[in-house]
């Protein structure tokens, strides 16, 4: 019997913490696509998530700090570091909507290895630089290049249908150890900003299989402050899907 279907705005408790961290100043770029575009790159048994009938992929840069790992305490250096990711939105045969990554690239190389490995997740390695101005933020990646600047404006007091969907998604699907695999998260939700795009000269999109995708404005710019995160087993889904 197939699970309830669960809204992206209602999050499975985590029940034992597996991995937690913080993800702080991010921005939100979002470009609406073709479905047909996104399938091809899922893993088996995962299906696009649909909003207003279109697909929708983001570039999404932050600051990860303060990695734990079953609870041992945060390591200062090798916990903290910059990310830069290219994500889709999905659903699997139970109903669990969630993010699947399809370009992960970050500036600590144990982090990538250990994702890599314990999660079958698609990080990279690459210098990676956060300048802050103001209210004005600039995420740069050297491999491949991609450079992304936004103006945080006010607060979003009441999100969007379309806001919702993009940031209330409290999991992940991937492919890991011969099986595609959900992995819940639980925080609070994105407390998010309007925002101002100033630059977005990108070529991560493209290496995950997307070209041409960011060379257009994109429909949908989003700033956060950031949430703290955990990772694990849910009463619901104990550990792996499809």
């Amino acid at each position: 019997m197939e699970a309830e279907a669960v809204s992206p705005s209602t999050p499975r408790p985590v029940t034992r913490g597996l991995l937690a961290q913080s993800w702080l100043d991010a921005a939100f770029l979002h470009w609406r696509i073709d479905p047909a575009a996104v399938r091809p790159l899922l893993p088996p048994g995962i299906e696009v998530d649909l909003h207003d009938g279109a697909a929708h992929v983001g570039l999404i840069a932050f600051r990860m700090v303060r990695t734990r790992v079953l609870g041992s305490p945060a390591v200062p250096w090798l916990g903290t570091f910059l990310e830069t990711n290219v994500r889709v939105y999905t659903v699997d045969a139970t109903g669990r909507r969630a993010v699947t990554f399809l370009w992960m690239a970050a500036d600590r190389l144990l982090p990538v290895l250990a994702g890599r490995a314990g999660f079958g997740l698609p990080y990279r390695w690459s210098p990676m630089r956060l300048r802050r101005t103001g209210a004005r933020f600039a995420y740069t990646c050297r491999k491949p290049f991609s450079r992304v600047e936004i103006e945080a404006g006010e607060a979003i007091a009441e999100p969007s249908a379309l806001q919702t969907f993009l940031t209330a998604r409290w999991g992940l699907h991937t492919r890991a150890f011969g099986a595609t695999r959900h992995l819940a998260n639980e925080h609070p939700p994105w407390p998010l900003c309007t925002a101002k795009l100033i630059t977005c000269d990108d070529g991560l999109a493209a290496a995950a299989g997307l070209p041409g995708v960011t060379a257009r404005p994109p429909d949908s710019v989003m700033f956060s402050p950031g949430v703290h995160a955990r990772f694990g087993p849910t009463r619901e889904s104990p550990h792996a899907s499809a």
